[in-house]
């Protein structure tokens, strides 16, 4: 997860994302600088990569701002799961942008999702 430190440079972070309810959702300890980071500035970049380097599967990225989850919906959310764990930080992310890009023999495939724009395709040797 990349966000943007008080300073204006850039802030690597790992994480873990989850779907809940057609949403993606991150979570962060209390306090922690990501967190801190995106409740200044909600922008945010996240990467994943299976870490196979035919990359058959595809290297994702998204972008976009997060909207941190706060008072009564919070509370819903994280009824069932353990009381420290509701203490955290709780962001939706709101994507801007999706990107998957894949190998296929020669080929670099790039498939960019936008708002609005559907998903355009792009490939190269």
């Amino acid at each position: 997860l990349a966000t943007v430190r008080q300073d204006g440079s850039p802030r690597v972070s790992g994480t873990e994302v989850d779907f809940g309810e057609g949403e993606l959702r991150l979570g962060s300890m209390p306090g922690a600088r990501k967190a801190r980071d995106l409740q200044r500035d909600p922008r945010f970049a996240l990467h994943a990569n299976p870490s196979d380097e035919t990359m058959v599967d595809g290297d994702a990225k998204v972008a976009g701002r997060v909207r941190e989850v706060t008072g009564a919906e919070f509370d819903r959310i994280m009824a069932g799961y353990p009381a420290e764990l509701r203490e955290s930080h709780l962001f939706v992310l709101d994507l801007d942008e999706a990107v998957l890009t894949t190998v296929s023999g020669n080929l670099l495939h790039i498939d960019l999702w936008r708002p609005g724009q559907g998903v355009r395709r792009s490939s190269r040797k």
